[in-house]
């Protein structure tokens, strides 16, 4: 069995980060270790939530793993909090990067334009640094735009796009860089993305689904990182990945109402691991 890491927060209740990624991957057959960045209560949805800091936790997690001469097949990365965290996630993948593995890099930082709360431009560019090193990135409109320093457009067409993916490709970013959210066509969604060792074009689109859910962008990276570690094409593994995510918000849609505490990702499990052939 394959082992993969995923870097980010926890929250105790609610569906995302490691609450989404830890059930899909172990779902699909990767053991899948964890290092939480910081645990939540319950995640940003919800008011007056605790939030505890794990940073300081980070490095000496690095330093027990490699007196064990543990390898990952793959290293993937959400949401990180801090400056900080992003220099010791750059350190943790100079020292866990091997030949054959993959490094994922999901650089959630921004949306509609804005960054988060709590992040400035300094952060963005120290996150640009850290896609320098990853293999795959699967950054939104928005995060690609305060990733290269380009203007933000709503109104895109396929120029401004192409002109985009080669900013990001230009990074350093070493395999592929992938736009999510993106389409051409009004009621379409879908991504758009550059094989940067071949050049060729990626895409895949769907039905656009008028509605927004906390956690699905953590759905879609973790669904993708376990079908590339399950050896499928990036092609294959988008658009697994794309076709899982509008299943569960189309579940959580026609049932449940309670829009808050994210999708329901679990009950369409069945149907991912029939999709893979399990």
């Amino acid at each position: 069995m394959k082992r993969i890491v995923t870097i980010q927060d926890i929250s105790c209740v609610g569906k995302c980060s490691l609450t989404v990624a830890l059930p899909i991957l172990s779902a699909m057959g990767v053991e899948t270790a964890i290092i939480p960045t910081a645990v939540l209560s319950t995640h940003t949805m919800f008011q007056n939530y605790t939030f505890h800091d794990l940073t300081d936790e980070i490095q000496p997690i690095a330093q027990h793993w490699k007196q064990e001469k543990l390898d990952f097949a793959a290293i993937y990365t959400g949401y990180l909090g801090s400056k900080r965290q992003i220099e010791l996630i750059s350190d943790f993948f100079d020292q866990f990067k091997t030949e054959e593995n993959l490094i994922f890099v999901d650089p959630v930082m921004a949306d509609n334009g804005r960054l988060y709360p709590l992040f400035d431009l300094d952060f963005a560019h120290q996150m640009a640094r850290l896609c320098a090193k990853a293999d795959i990135i699967v950054p939104n409109l928005t995060e690609a735009c305060f990733l290269t320093g380009t203007e933000y457009r709503e109104d895109y067409d396929e120029a401004y796009i192409e002109a985009l993916l080669n900013k990001l490709a230009a990074l350093g970013t070493q395999r592929a860089v992938v736009l999510t959210g993106i389409a051409f066509q009004p009621g379409k969604n879908g991504v758009v993305g550059l094989d940067i060792q071949t050049g060729e074009r990626i895409a895949y689109v769907h039905d656009r689904i008028p509605v927004s859910y906390h956690g699905t962008g953590d759905i879609f990276s973790s669904t993708t990182v376990g079908a590339l570690t399950l050896g499928k094409s990036l092609q294959e593994a988008l658009e697994i990945a794309a076709d899982y995510t509008v299943s569960c918000i189309r579940e959580t849609m026609e049932h449940d109402q309670q829009k808050k505490y994210g999708v329901n990702f679990e009950l369409m499990l069945p149907q991912l691991i029939h999709r893979l052939g399990h």
